[in-house]
């Protein structure tokens, strides 16, 4: 009798230790990342805070997923490029035939010599600027690129734990197949921002300061576009999770950086969506259209969305800090407010 409860005895702890050993093993495959549980929710928004891109709020059923529990930081997107010796879009000379599909018919073509590497930086201005030409407070700047976010004399030297930028939308998706993951469709982005919360204007709520708390990254001048000597410093992104995190763990789901996600960008997606029955788990159009009147580009250019607006977003300008804000973005412009996060399904 001895034996055989001996046996028993280790038979149930070896059950367990393999129990364990893969529950462990199943973590480690997904360090860094939250579980977020599936289920219905109301994607868009019918706020008056919202534009028309978001309307109308509508049913959106999501099975469960990870996410990462912040942007993928400089320091890991180094050990990526360490390992693939993969070169950025920013660093590589631009292609004519992928330019001019942003570009208007008859726009002509640059000289060699201005087609050169680099990529686009928030330069500001002095003074106030009229908000529809935003020309005004963005630059292409040469030799601009990951490791020099904002222009050729910048650096990333102790900025390790900072949100990677100036990488496209191909260089996420490079990183995202090297990491064995993925980017997340439009409405697992907006579903996890929410963070359980149904229809707040904000990933934390309805009011954008509680109790005078600034909760997230956004503009610190005292109007969008100014770059005044008081608050230069205090423009631009900083340390991931320096902000408290939403109900699902994750942070900077609101302002810092721009996050790229999988979906072609079409402004009335949620329009064609609602007209429907409920989606289930989504995946964003097949084309793309933006007649905006802030964009200089054909309406059926193509774009990629992105979301949780940036250090840029300011209340006079991009209320985009929101869970339901959206915006299309050629896939192939690197910026120094966009970035990206990546998700896992299993």
């Amino acid at each position: 009798m001895k034996i055989e409860k001996l046996s028993l005895i280790t038979l149930i702890s070896l059950s367990v230790f393999i129990i364990i050993g893969a529950l462990l093993n199943h973590h480690s495959t997904h360090k860094g990342m939250v579980w977020i549980p599936g289920g219905e929710f109301m994607m868009g928004s019918d706020s008056h805070l919202a534009k028309a891109n978001e309307r109308p709020a509508h049913l959106v059923r999501i099975n469960g997923f990870w996410m990462d529990q912040t942007d993928v930081t400089n320091a890991q997107f180094a050990a990526f490029v360490k390992a693939t010796h993969y070169v950025t879009t920013a660093e590589q000379k631009p292609d004519w035939e992928t330019l001019r599909v942003q570009l208007l018919p008859g726009t002509p073509k640059p000289s060699d010599e201005q087609l050169v590497p680099g990529a686009m930086v928030f330069v500001g201005t002095k003074n106030a600027v009229p908000l529809d030409d935003a020309s005004q407070w963005w630059r292409f700047v040469p030799q601009t690129n990951w490791r020099h976010p904002n222009g050729p004399d910048s650096n990333i030297i102790g900025k390790e734990d900072y949100p990677v930028v100036q990488v496209s939308h191909e260089d996420a998706i490079a990183y995202a197949k090297w990491a064995k993951k993925r980017l997340p469709t439009e409405a697992e982005w907006e579903f996890a921002a929410r963070g359980g919360l149904q229809q707040a204007d904000y990933a934390w709520g309805n009011e954008l300061q509680p109790g005078g708390k600034r909760m997230a990254n956004t503009f610190a001048g005292k109007q969008f576009p100014i770059v005044d000597p008081q608050h230069e410093s205090l423009i631009g992104t900083s340390k991931v999770a320096s902000y408290p995190a939403n109900g699902y763990g994750l942070y900077d789901m609101t302002g810092n950086a721009w996050q790229w996600v999988a979906d072609w960008y079409r402004a009335d997606a949620f329009v064609q969506e609602a007209q429907g029955a409920e989606p289930i788990n989504p995946q964003g159009p097949k084309d793309c259209f933006d007649p905006s009147h802030l964009s200089s580009t054909p309406v059926d250019a193509p774009k990629r969305v992105t979301r949780g607006g940036s250090f840029l977003c300011d209340p006079n300008f991009c209320v985009s800090y929101r869970p339901s804000a959206r915006r299309g973005v050629d896939p192939y412009n690197p910026m120094s407010h966009i970035s990206f996060r990546l998700a896992k399904s299993d």
